[in-house]
């Protein structure tokens, strides 16, 4: 049986054993990997989008000021400094990954995280320990950092290279999956802690009780891990690396993959900054600038995350229909055209037209979303994949992902330019999109 690319590449045998065209395992234990590989995204994202959703009782709580602001800002730019540690974490576990195999490093940056977000709901305030509590705040987020810079990246491989060619784009769709979901859990922790408590408790106790949760979430993630068949990338890896070549996979993906590290980081700026703005930001802005209550800010976010994960793997499938570049290409354009006529909709005040907005910028970064990750897989070579992708994806996400709130807070706050986050994401996207054309479409081929 073969599967026919678009454009006319040659067709693929799927069956043929090479890396991408899914190992030789029992379906239920195929099965298993395969889900394991994609929720494990789930505890990552979810702290990351717990500590945006509640910066602003964050920042009154560790970097106390008279300027509500200032302590915002500061938030903030804790949750951007844990996104400069990403580069180095997917240095760290692309080469973990790269020499030992995915299943280690997708276990080992599990651990970290859960650890790291459960004593994040232990830390001391500075009004019980002064200076002592921002600093144990800052370590933890960069240990957190760390672990965000290999875990996504790996998933994103692992999941592709255990797919059928003619399915990777769906499979590999699930890693971003993984990722919603830990958003949305941490929107519905939000919600209910906003919902139930009130705002005196959530700001003296409230807010520690979602990152305690993540204890729970990391030992069952962390479990499921542990029975990963990954026989078949190690098997790929013990074939693909010749001892005569004992290059560093860092050194590899530099030599054989530099150009392509350069067009993936370009790719994904307009992503980096559009998530991270609509999904983490956006929860304080609606709050703070469009008058809406907290509670409500978190449900139409959590609602935008719901359509988002429903997207997702429909982007996928799509783009193993017609292609990644094509659904990269209209989504990126999408991006470009409409954010800053999307973001004006925000500021109107108009409960649903905020609702229909926050809807539109959720489609739009599904798609893109989807399809990023196995577009990247498909463009670097199996020895060095883990080390070149997760470089060049966190270095975007360091640079306009992890400050994309702090950015889009001091616009509209310090330029007085409540609609200004739009037009940034607009640019960045714009950039993105020059990226993707400029890409060869690999759709359906193998990854040997």
């Amino acid at each position: 049986m073969h599967f026919t690319p678009p454009y006319g590449e040659p067709p693929v045998p799927i069956s043929s054993g090479a890396i991408g065209d899914g190992p030789k395992t029992p379906s239920t234990a195929r099965r298993r990997s395969v889900v394991a590989g994609a929720i494990g995204n789930a505890l990552e994202w979810y702290d990351f989008a717990t500590y945006g959703y509640f910066s602003a009782v964050i920042g009154r709580n560790f970097f106390p000021s008279a300027s509500p602001t200032t302590s915002l800002l500061s938030a903030f730019a804790v949750f951007a400094a844990a996104f400069f540690m990403r580069p180095i974490g997917g240095i760290v576990f692309g080469h973990i990954g790269d020499r030992y195999g995915r299943k280690r490093a997708l276990l080992l940056s599990a651990g970290l995280m859960a650890v790291s977000t459960f004593l994040m709901g232990c830390l001391p305030t500075y009004a019980s320990a002064g200076l002592l509590a921002p600093v144990l705040l800052v370590l933890l987020r960069l240990g957190q950092g760390l672990s965000v810079g290999g875990e996504y990246t790996s998933s994103a491989i692992f999941l592709s290279e255990t797919a059928a060619p003619a399915r990777r784009g769906l499979t590999g769709s699930l890693a971003c999956i993984g990722a919603a979901g830990g958003i949305l859990l941490g929107s519905i922790s939000g919600t209910l802690v906003t919902g139930l408590l009130t705002p005196e408790d959530v700001h003296l106790w409230g807010w520690r009780l979602p990152f305690l949760f993540g204890i729970v979430l990391g030992v069952f993630i962390f479990a499921l891990r542990r029975h990963i068949d990954d026989a078949h990338a190690e098997t790929v890896l013990r074939e693909d690396q010749a001892p005569a070549d004992r290059r560093s996979p860092l050194r590899l993906a530099v030599e054989i993959d530099g150009a392509a590290m350069l067009r993936a980081f370009a790719m994904n700026l307009g992503l980096a900054c559009g998530f991270y703005v609509v999904f983490v930001y956006l929860v304080t802005f609606l709050h703070t600038v469009s008058g809406l209550p907290q509670h409500t800010a978190f449900l139409i976010n959590t609602l935008a995350m719901v359509v988002q994960a429903a997207c997702i793997p429909i982007a996928g499938a799509l783009s193993d229909r017609f292609g990644r570049k094509r659904v990269l290409v209209l989504t990126g354009a999408g991006l470009t055209i409409l954010s800053w006529p999307l973001f004006m909709l925000l500021t109107t005040g108009d409960t649903l037209l905020i609702v229909l907005s926050q809807v539109a910028f959720a489609i739009l970064i599904a798609g893109n979303a989807a399809v990023v990750p196995t577009a990247f897989v498909e463009m670097f070579q199996h020895r060095s994949r883990c080390t070149a992708l997760a470089i060049s994806f966190n270095a975007s996400m360091a640079l306009v992902g992890g400050t994309a709130p702090m950015a889009a807070t001091w616009i509209v706050h310090h330029l007085a330019w409540p609609t200004g986050p739009g037009l940034y994401v607009a640019v960045l996207s714009a950039i993105s999109l020059a990226a993707i054309l400029t890409m060869r479409d690999r759709t359906g081929e193998s990854l040997a």
